[in-house]
């Protein structure tokens, strides 16, 4: 099934049930109000939500109504916002292009960090940004929300907790990043609010594409109306959605209602007549300007500016759109 959240004046907006066509949605009153109700008691009910899921789809529900995907995040604000860094030629392109060897405790144990949770962006809200100077960068993620996860679970039972599966924009200040990592104690004022797609799915709704803990599926960016990544989600995902949730359960209970990113969606490079290529592109500006220096010794590509675009979408096998797209504009702050 697919879910989605209305705004309706309060901070967790109003549960909705959207048909698998992305079309129509239906109200879960008398089941749910708020998505987090759900996650809470999932064995209870998510039956009865997947019966009006069935009931939309077979054009029998009787208060539908077209589906807005200018929503709210799926869930406004979450218990947990952990994003790790599952895809290593991330890793491995940034760090060349500094002149950086990747340690080999990352091919072993993921990269993670603990973001806001207090505010998620709808797919469609402005990424508002204080100054353009601060290096404002997009990345285009797969995420999950799950259920409870207890300490010290395995990754093939941490995988047993994933609940629904989504898209994310998690949002880069990059010039902010060097400093605060110099400080050694990680990101925070470089990472701000993450927005998220306008439905959450079931893993029944990949079909063949949920692959052990990957989406085998090609994630889309869109940079100012232009294609600039197709990269492919699942095969290079060197770290799993249960090795990533396994990775915080070492040390602690994983609560209903969090949600675990992929980090930035990234496949390798090829060689083309003795020189590497990147034809499926990029899902973040960081690692097309790494590119840039490993092949020209400097980037050329500039970060985003008020006005830009972005736009991350990912199409099932049906070749429809799965998830509904992430489509938000760069903004200033208006102080007053």
């Amino acid at each position: 099934m697919k879910l989605a959240t209305y705004r309706d004046g309060s901070r967790d907006g109003q549960l909705v049930v959207v048909s698998r066509d992305l079309s129509t949605a239906h109200y879960a009153t008398g089941i749910a109000d708020r998505p987090q109700q759900v996650l809470d008691d999932w064995g209870f009910l998510s039956p009865q939500l997947q019966d009006l899921y069935e009931t939309l789809n077979g054009g029998k529900a009787r208060h539908a109504f077209p589906f807005d995907p200018g929503c709210a995040c799926a869930l406004p604000r979450a218990y947990q916002w952990a994003d790790g860094s599952a895809y290593i030629n991330h890793v491995e392109l940034v760090r060349r292009a500094r002149g950086a060897e990747v340690p080999a405790s990352f091919y072993e144990d993921p990269l993670m960090y603990q973001g806001a949770s207090d505010e998620l962006l709808g797919p469609c809200d402005d990424v508002v940004v204080p100054s353009e100077d601060f290096g404002i960068d997009f990345e285009a993620e797969v995420a999950v929300i799950t259920g409870d996860v207890r300490m010290g679970s395995t990754p093939e039972q941490a995988l047993e907790g994933i609940r629904l599966v989504m898209l994310a924009n998690d949002v880069s200040l990059r010039n902010l990043i060097p400093a605060e990592l110099a400080k050694g104690f990680g990101f925070f004022q470089s990472k701000p609010a993450t927005a998220f797609s306008p439905v959450a799915v079931t893993l029944d709704e990949l079909g063949a594409a949920w692959d052990h803990g990957r989406v085998n599926l090609t994630l889309q960016s869109t940079w100012n109306g232009r294609k600039v990544g197709l990269c492919e989600a699942g095969p290079e995902m060197t770290f799993h959605f249960g090795q990533l949730i396994a990775h915080i359960c070492k040390t602690r209970n994983v609560r209903a209602g969090s949600i675990v990113g992929s980090g930035t969606v990234s496949n390798k490079g090829i060689e083309v007549d003795g020189r590497p290529q990147w034809p499926k592109g990029y899902s973040c500006i960081a690692e097309k300007r790494a590119i840039e220096t490993i092949l020209d010794g400097a980037p050329s590509t500039g970060y985003m500016k008020y006005g830009d675009t972005i736009r991350i979408e990912m199409k099932g096998l049906d070749g429809q759109s799965l998830f509904g797209a992430i489509d938000q504009r760069i903004a200033p702050l208006h102080k007053g």
